[in-house]
């Protein structure tokens, strides 16, 4: 029988922005771990950031009269990075180093080309004459000759490291006079081999070199000026060095021609079957040059494109799963899959759910950034808004017995598209739910962001449509973010819908502080008559919220305070327990300060992910009120789990005792000397004080409890005469 051939679909995702570029541009961009990158830029800068977060975690930058010569790379054995300035100069340091100048600094005695890193491998420095060194062999003794491989006049294009055989091996292509050659070198032991490198025409020479590890062995891959890459297989199971061999090769992809010789060019292997390439045209029909493709090789076809009009500078770089392409004054992270498809798939000929599709730009999948493949499935949806699996066969007696009048038929995409920038709310609710129930699981993050963009879209020209119910139930199937669809927030605060930001708060796991302080600053200031008119999910959280019913406690009881002095400010420092019980509840009883309505949407932003850097700034822009009134709910909060023997809260969202010291603390750092000198918050920052004391003098009793046990446990335990006695154990 024949084996049918398969093959894999790849697309690119939706890109989004990692940081800006100074005019020089950028050096290199290499791993630095899971989820996090170096970038290295051409002045004097090494930048650290979180990929998924879009966030800096470390900067370090050389002397003013210093320059950097290669990219900086991350030794994961060590946890250390390492960069190389005026060729000569190492520099080693760690996160938690802030000055460059104060680091480690070793003057080597040649200069560097560049250092290569593989994994669970000490790095490999590659000098500019072609010799190869571990770098902790470097350290021993940095002023070691190093002898030269190259001839004169030899200087290196290209390198790059790899895996063989349990081998690392360093490949570099080197040019003199217009030749080229290959060398790879094996450490353990160390074998030299060279390579020629076939030029063909007489105007065609290599401009970008990528090597990857296959199946079938080793295979460098040649994008030539001409719009041909090619492949040649290499063979490093020599034992000695042999005489310079042609490298034989053969053709992999043509591209399209262009009219003008390429320049600026790149080329990554993205598994056995895909190469993205960079500043080559994909059609013939549009020449444009500034563009990244991929493409298909064992099919000859093209399988997605992204045009640049502000220009590349022919730089591409791969790490997990995402490309990192430099364009016009920012770096630009793509995201791209590649999926098992048949040749049909390939071919454009396999029949989709719906055609429509094909138009929407790609997403990514926040799920499964963050959490991984099992988080991507998520939560089951609700009944009312299950989507149907691609393909899945329903039984066919039920088939037959379901009767589906024309009205209930659901729309197709374009239809429904054009509802919802058209039609009614009535309406748009009624066909978007049908169409949800409906929906293939294969596309469907795709179509719902589409049509949350286009539903926030419409919100924001129209000022009177507000379809809250469609929204709603875009939200339940839990597959937007809020970087699929941004405005849906800011909408949701215009209206002031409560609700949808509760909604929003908990499926969003990449809202910006700023947002979360702006819904924080809005549950702060509405009203508790505005809070009884609206709807919020208020889970478990009448079980631990106490309110006070009377109406002559509906406001603290503040002792008179004559320009700024009160007795109750002077109190001695010691505080036991009860004393600090005293100072908390007068009537033995303490009372939530809020209502159940606010505390529900209060714990959405106790739970929401941020970060200390950019949550501060946005904290300041609180009233001193909105500041108070919150602290008075963080310490009912940390009370009532003091109270409990698990030092927690019931319900699965209720905030942790961490979450809420943690939210203590920041707000007291952003806003210390202003609750310092506020008559109102003197009280609450003095039971603050005295019963955070008492907690820290009942813990330290527990301290000493434990040493005691830990103590008796030592002890030799009496034998047993075999009657029945009590024993009483007293500790003093």
């Amino acid at each position: 029988a024949r084996r049918r051939q398969r093959a894999k679909m790849a697309r690119l995702c939706e890109e989004f922005t990692l940081c800006g570029l100074p005019v020089g541009g950028v050096r290199g961009v290499e791993s630095a771990g899971l989820d996090r990158v170096i970038v290295t830029q051409e002045d004097r800068t090494v930048t650290v950031y979180k990929v998924s977060d879009q966030k800096p975690l470390g900067s370090w930058t050389v002397k003013q009269t210093q320059k950097i010569s290669c990219p900086a790379v991350y030794n994961n054995r060590t946890r250390e990075y390492v960069v190389v300035h005026d060729h000569k100069i190492l520099r080693i340091w760690k996160d938690e180093d802030v000055n460059l100048e104060k680091t480690f600094k070793a003057t080597l005695a040649a200069d560097i080309y560049q250092i290569h890193t593989l994994p669970s491998r000490e790095p490999l420095v590659l000098f500019e004459r072609g010799s190869v060194r571990q770098l902790d062999a470097l350290l021993s003794a940095p002023q070691q000759e190093i002898e030269g491989v190259l001839s004169e006049d030899e200087v290196i294009r290209w390198s790059d490291s790899l895996m063989e055989g349990g081998s690392p091996v360093v490949l570099f292509v080197t040019e003199k006079d217009g030749l080229f050659h290959l060398y790879a070198q094996k450490l353990n032991p160390n074998i030299w081999h060279k390579f020629k490198l076939d030029t063909g025409e007489e105007n065609d020479c290599p401009l970008s070199f990528v090597v990857s590890s296959q199946r079938k062995g080793i295979v460098l891959m040649c994008l030539y000026s001409s719009g041909c890459i090619y492949q040649m297989p290499l063979s490093l199971h020599s034992n000695s060095a042999e005489k310079e061999q042609v490298l034989p090769r053969s053709l992999l992809l043509k591209l399209p021609r262009c009219e003008d010789s390429l320049s600026r060019v790149a080329i990554l292997v993205l598994d056995e079957t895909h190469v993205a390439v960079l500043g080559v045209p994909y059609s013939n029909q549009r020449p444009v040059k500034d563009c990244l493709s991929i493409w298909n090789t064992s099919f000859q076809t093209l399988q997605a494109w992204k045009e640049f009009p502000e220009g590349s500078c022919g730089q591409l770089w791969c790490d997990c799963g995402k490309l990192f392409v430099p364009h016009g004054k920012v770096l630009t992270v793509i995201p791209f899959t590649c999926e098992i498809s048949s040749l049909a798939a390939v071919l454009g000929k396999l029949k989709q759910p719906d055609a429509a599709v094909k138009s929407i730009s790609t997403v990514v999948n926040w799920n499964t950034m963050l959490h991984g493949a099992q988080s991507a499935e998520g939560p089951e949806p609700t009944p009312e808004h299950t989507l149907v699996e691609p393909g899945s066969k329903r039984n066919l007696r039920s088939r037959k017995s379901q009767v589906v009048s024309p009205q209930s038929q659901p729309l197709s995409l374009d239809e429904i598209l054009t509802e919802i920038q058209t039609g009614t709310k009535e309406k748009i609710d009624e066909h978007l739910k049908l169409f949800l129930q409906n929906l293939q699981k294969s596309n469907a993050q795709l179509i719902i962001a589409q049509i949350a963009t286009i539903l926030v879209a419409r919100c924001k020209t129209q000022v009177k449509f507000y379809p809250q119910k469609a929204l709603v139930n875009l939200l339940t199937t839990q597959m937007l973010s809020y970087s699929l669809c941004p405005d849906l927030m800011a909408v949701a605060l215009d209206e002031a819908d409560y609700s949808m930001l509760q909604l929003c708060l908990q499926q969003f796991p990449d809202i910006p502080e700023a947002l979360t302080c702006a819904c924080l600053k809005l549950f702060l200031s509405v009203s508790d008559s505005d809070l009884e008119k609206i709807t919020v999910d208020l889970g478990n959280v009448a079980s631990y919220v106490e309110l006070d019913q009377s109406s002559s406690k509906a406001e603290e009881k503040m002792e008179i305070v004559e320009n700024g002095f009160s007795p109750l400010l002077l109190e001695e420092d010691n505080c036991d327990g009860k004393e600090a019980d005293d100072c908390l509840q007068s009537d033995g009883k303490v009372t939530c300060p809020v209502s159940l309505k606010r505390a529900v949407l209060l714990n959405e932003i106790l739970l929401s992910s941020y970060s200390e850097t950019f949550l501060l700034p946005h904290l300041k822009d609180l009233s001193v009120p909105q500041v108070v009134l919150f602290l008075r709910y963080l310490e009912y909060l940390y009370t009532k789990q003091c109270e409990t023997v698990r030092v927690e809260l019931p319900g699965k969202r209720s905030p942790t005792v961490n979450q809420v010291l943690d939210w203590i603390s920041l707000l007291l750092d952003a806003h210390f000397m202003v609750l310092v000198m506020a008559t109102e918050a003197r009280e609450l920052i003095t039971h603050l004080h005295k019963f955070i004391r008492s907690q820290v003098k009942f813990y330290s009793q527990l301290s000493k409890i434990e040493g005691s046990l830990q103590n008796l446990r030592q002890l030799k335990p009496q034998k047993s005469d075999g009657l029945y006695s009590i024993e009483v154990i007293k500790i003093f």
